[in-house]
């Protein structure tokens, strides 16, 4: 019998075993890279601070002074010297209406006005010369020459040259007003700009029949603007007339300028329950009618956490910051964000006290890797 037929089974078990231990324990067990290093990489710590509790309404940006230029007068439009975005002097001509009505109104005008000249001329020698007669008959009166009857004859012509003459002055003042008003007339007939601004709007073309009241142009006044809100009437306590607000135009690269509320319109509009804030915004060059803005009213301060916006990081719709952890090894985390306030941005979830970050990554892809700080 073979001796090996007499061994039991659990012993041939634990020679396998042992044997297995035996060649594993001849490998080495691989060995973990260490991660890559990123120099002079900026790092600060994050701690809650006191922010202002601020109230943001959206808005549109408006020109304070807006006029709509319309005919006072009707007649065909023989000229129009401008077009949309053209920018225009106050007094300058914009359009002519056909004038040959009023030309011929002005020219009779200045005809009566001559003859009313004239009837003043004839008649301050009438009067003149019955004043002269009047005082020989005066004296030949008082010497009892003349009878009372030729007298008073005398003085009724004197009298009536008298009444001539205030009629033939009351024929001139009329005569004049007549032709100021042709004049007027004939000025209507060029619709000029009523002060500095540019064209926003054209309605009309060479040819088309004006009439009174008709709209012909709309024009800006370019040098000052306002930013129109509506304001909820639960935090109209928060609108102040007189009171500095920040606004955020978003043209204007999301630069924060410094307006002025002007106005509250006291009527609150009934559908919405809102009144109209007119906040006065400085002279800019890029301001232009119809830009959406938003208004930041100061209702107070509330603890918050407040990051550089150079910090985020955005990867497709989502929004996160580099976390920096004890063994300086950054790791990505996606935060969720608030409102902005000039370089900094409030983080509403994702950061805890004390976490330190990375303030610049810039296009760096830091996952994973050892930051030293500079």
């Amino acid at each position: 019998m073979n001796p090996m037929n007499r061994i039991p089974l659990f012993i041939l078990v634990l020679m396998l075993v042992v044997g297995g231990f035996s060649a594993c324990s001849d490998e080495r067990p691989p060995q973990m890279s260490a991660p890559e290093v990123v120099h002079n990489v900026p790092v600060f710590a994050i701690h809650p601070a006191n922010m202002p509790d601020v109230l943001e309404v959206a808005g549109t940006v408006r020109a304070a002074q807006t006029s709509q230029l319309a005919s006072q007068v009707m007649g065909n439009i023989v000229d129009v010297r401008v077009h949309e975005g053209d920018h225009v002097q106050r007094g300058q001509v914009l359009a002519l209406i056909d004038d040959a009505q009023m030309r011929a109104a002005v020219d009779r005008a200045v005809a009566a006005d001559a003859a009313a000249q004239q009837d003043i001329a004839a008649a301050d020698s009438n009067l003149a010369l019955a004043d002269s007669t009047l005082k020989r008959y005066q004296t030949l009166y008082e010497k009892k020459s003349v009878s009372p009857q030729e007298y008073d004859e005398v003085k009724a012509r004197y009298q009536a040259a008298l009444a001539r003459r205030e009629m033939a002055r009351a024929g001139q003042a009329q005569a004049k007003a007549s032709l100021e008003q042709a004049r007027t007339s004939l000025e209507y007939t060029r619709i000029r700009a009523p002060f500095d601004g540019v064209i926003t709007e054209k309605k009309m073309d060479v040819g088309a029949f004006a009439s009174p009241g008709m709209p012909l142009f709309t024009i800006e006044d370019l040098h000052r603007y306002r930013l129109e809100v509506a304001v909820n009437e639960d935090d109209l306590r928060y609108v102040h007339n007189g009171k500095d607000v920040s606004v955020v135009v978003d043209s204007l690269e999301d630069a924060q300028i410094k307006g002025r509320i002007v106005q509250t319109v006291p009527a609150a509009d009934p559908t919405s329950r809102s009144f109209l804030v007119k906040i006065e915004l400085p002279a800019d060059p890029r301001l232009r009618s119809g830009l959406f803005g938003r208004a930041q009213f100061i209702r107070g301060e509330r603890t918050s956490v407040v990051i550089p916006r150079t910090a985020v990081v955005a990867r497709g719709q989502l929004q996160g910051v580099y976390v920096v952890d004890h063994n300086e090894v950054a790791s990505l985390r996606y935060v969720t964000v608030g409102k902005s306030s000039g370089t900094q941005v409030e983080v509403l979830a994702g950061l805890q006290d004390g976490e330190r970050l990375v303030t610049k990554p810039g296009d760096l892809e830091l996952g994973g890797k050892r930051v030293e700080a500079n």
